[in-house]
């Protein structure tokens, strides 16, 4: 009888302790994240990968989502542990002519995050940062005070530089990067790369030098006919050079948004991600009539989305989300 007793009460011990480890938090499984050779770890110097979901931009039809409760949708439905917030800067209603207004609504998005325990990409989503950096500087000084060494968030200084040479882009870096670090010391800052963050094996010989925690963006769209091996290629060798990439934007479809949403194509860049144990946010939250969107036009603002609210890609990556994160 005492032996049914011990038996009972370890297993009910391993129970708890398992249901302990699976309502912890993102945050407070994995702390401070830093880079170190070449990867992602965390607070135990572990290798941790963050998947997750890239908000659209911050205007036109993916404003309407940047609201607390999709984040909680998110968390709950989809088990993100990471979100990107994606910030217009140039377009009209964008930073530089809203500056106020896209900053409240970026904030509302990231404190919502930050509650909930997972990580925050704070984007600065424009291609030709290079001739918007006081702008630029102005932001991330403004959010690293807001939020000085918060364990959560990284920091991505510029997407998709389009068609400029990469001593541009890390010129433009070096000088965020001191803006940054002189409130937030040690938290991630993905740098760009030329051609819409495609040319990493390049910038893997001449990286940037003297930071800790820097990261370099890597993007894809996974059915894009040229976006197959020879990309793959290239962000390998990057790999092996032990420079550190974040899929910080990928989508099922091609480049533009649309074209053909290839399961095969899709399924061997996901398993690359997983081999190389990379970090990714998921192309995008918004309910626009086109391949990567996420959600059907007129999906609930609110975010309590069935399934017949999801787009193709929105139920795979909700499926991959769930099977893949702890």
């Amino acid at each position: 009888m005492m032996k049914h007793i011990r038996i009972f009460t370890v297993a009910v011990i391993l129970c708890l302790l398992h249901n302990s480890v699976i309502s912890q938090t993102a945050v407070q499984r994995h702390g401070s994240l830093s880079i170190k050779q070449g990867k992602i770890v965390d607070q135990h110097d572990k290798i941790v990968q963050l998947r997750g979901i890239s908000f659209s931009w911050s205007i036109w039809g993916g404003k309407k989502y940047y609201t607390p409760e999709v984040v909680d949708r998110l968390v709950d439905d989809f088990n993100v542990n990471l979100i990107r917030v994606a910030l217009a800067v140039e377009p009209d209603g964008g930073y530089l002519q809203s500056p106020e207004e896209q900053f409240t609504l970026i904030k509302n998005v990231v404190d919502r995050a930050l509650q909930r325990g997972i990580y925050v990409l704070i984007d600065w989503h424009d291609h030709h940062a290079d001739r918007n950096i006081n702008q630029a500087k102005a932001f991330f000084t403004r959010m690293a005070q807001q939020y000085p060494d918060h364990p959560q968030l990284i920091y991505e200084i510029w997407n998709e530089p389009e068609r400029t040479t990469w001593q541009v882009v890390k010129s433009y870096a070096v000088e965020l990067i001191h803006t940054i670090r002189k409130d937030a010391k040690n938290n991630i800052i993905v740098v760009g790369s030329p051609h819409w963050d495609q040319d990493v094996d390049s910038v893997a010989n001449d990286r940037i030098q003297g930071f800790n925690n820097i990261a370099y963006s890597f993007h894809f769209y996974a059915s894009d006919p040229n976006h197959q091996e020879q990309l793959r290629d290239r962000a390998q060798k990057a790999i092996g050079q032990q420079l550190p990439l974040f899929v910080t934007e990928w989508g099922v479809g091609e480049a533009d948004g649309n074209g053909q949403f290839d399961l095969k194509k899709t399924k061997i860049w996901l398993d690359w991600m997983e081999n190389n144990q990379l970090s990714w946010a998921n192309w995008n939250l918004t309910d626009k009539d086109e391949t990567t969107a996420l959600l059907k036009p007129m999906a609930p603002l609110h975010g309590h989305w069935k399934k017949r609210h999801l787009t193709p890609a929105g139920q795979y990556i909700k499926a991959q989300l769930r099977t893949l994160n702890p």
